[in-house]
This record gives structure tokens, C-alpha cells and sequence, in this order.
């Protein structure tokens, strides 16, 4: 039996194109430290892609939140170095939550530059589709600035569909219809 067969659920070591290994697999709270060592290093275009707005840094609150996600509401995948929680620099995180009252769930992906353009972003999509099949989620959204190309042209890929935001001018909303088949994380086993 591989070992890839032996990890626990939602985990995934891979290796990279440019031949580092990372693991794939659930935020914990031990991710704390690292997530807030590794925000520091990302550029204020990466942070603006992912938030929709400058951030000079993740507080206590934000950090706190995003490493004890609700089970039954939301979900988080990092990308992290093959070492355990806590000493494991982050370099890409991957987030689903559901809308309280419907049957839709937003999602978020932030990939560093250090990692970017090596198939995680497909990678980390597919994981949250399959997360949200699994909570019969309908509906799955992103909101995506009209500059980052690279985002919207992977989730066109995939099956979304844009739209123009008319309250905030070049924001694209994303949406994939989960009630229709699309590809999902059985297509794809590696980073493209």
C-alpha cells in the first residue's frame, strides 16, 4: 500500500513541479504561528487578490478564526512544508464556508508567490468542490478582481461562470453550479 493510501482524511503529499514536497491538508490551530510568519511575506497585490482589500497584517481575531473553522460550516485546506502543525511555513490556503439559510458556499484561495503557477490553485479548487459536494452545496462562489487573470482563466476551466459586479467595478463574481457536472478532484490527482 502507497503511503499516500496511509494519510489521514483530507491529506495529501505532493510533489512539485520544481520538485519540493508539501502537504496538503486541514488548517489546525497549531497553524497559528506559521500563518502569521508566512502573511508577512506575501505582497500587497497577493493580500488585495485574497481579501478585496489591503491588510497590513492578520490579528489576533482574524488568525484565531481562520484556524478553528466550524466543521459543520466551513472548511480549510493548507498548503504547508512536510512538517508537523506549528513548525510548518504556509504557503497557500484554500477556504469554503457555507451561507447560513441556502444551499451556496463561498470559497477563497490565497497561493504565494514562492508556490504560484504549479498547479495548486486547481489542486486546492477541486479539494473545496468535493468538500461542498459532499455538504450538497448547490452553489459555490468566489469574488475575483478583473486582474487576476490567472484565477479567473483556471476557474473558467473548471466550469464557472463570471459575472461583472456592478456595486464594485472590476470585480467578477465566480460561480459553479454544483448541480451540474463539472471536473472535479477525481480527474485530477497532481498540481498541473
Amino acid at each position: 500500500m502507497a503511503a499516500r493510501n496511509r494519510l489521514p482524511p483530507w491529506h495529501e503529499s505532493i510533489r512539485l513541479p520544481n520538485g519540493r514536497d508539501v502537504l496538503i491538508r486541514p488548517i489546525r490551530p497549531e497553524d497559528a504561528g506559521p500563518l502569521k510568519a508566512s502573511f508577512a511575506l506575501l505582497e500587497p497585490d497577493e493580500i488585495r487578490n485574497r481579501f478585496l482589500h489591503s491588510v497590513q497584517e492578520l490579528s489576533d481575531d482574524d488568525v484565531q478564526r481562520l484556524t478553528h473553522p466550524d466543521p459543520r460550516t466551513e472548511f480549510a485546506l493548507v498548503v504547508a512544508e512536510p512538517y508537523p502543525a506549528g513548525e510548518a511555513l504556509v504557503g497557500a490556503v484554500g477556504r469554503v464556508f457555507l451561507l447560513p439559510g441556502t444551499r451556496d458556499a463561498e470559497f477563497s484561495i490565497l497561493v504565494s508567490k514562492y508556490i504560484r503557477a504549479m498547479g495548486l490553485g486547481r489542486h486546492l479548487i477541486l479539494r473545496l468542490v468535493r468538500w461542498a459536494r459532499g455538504q450538497k452545496v448547490e452553489r459555490l462562489y468566489g469574488d475575483v478582481f478583473d486582474q487576476n487573470t490567472p484565477m479567473l482563466t483556471l476557474c473558467e476551466s473548471l466550469g464557472f461562470t463570471r459575472q461583472q459586479d456592478h456595486d464594485t467595478p472590476g470585480l467578477f463574481r465566480i460561480m459553479l453550479d454544483l448541480r451540474e457536472q463539472h471536473p472535479d478532484d477525481d480527474t485530477e490527482d497532481t498540481p498541473a
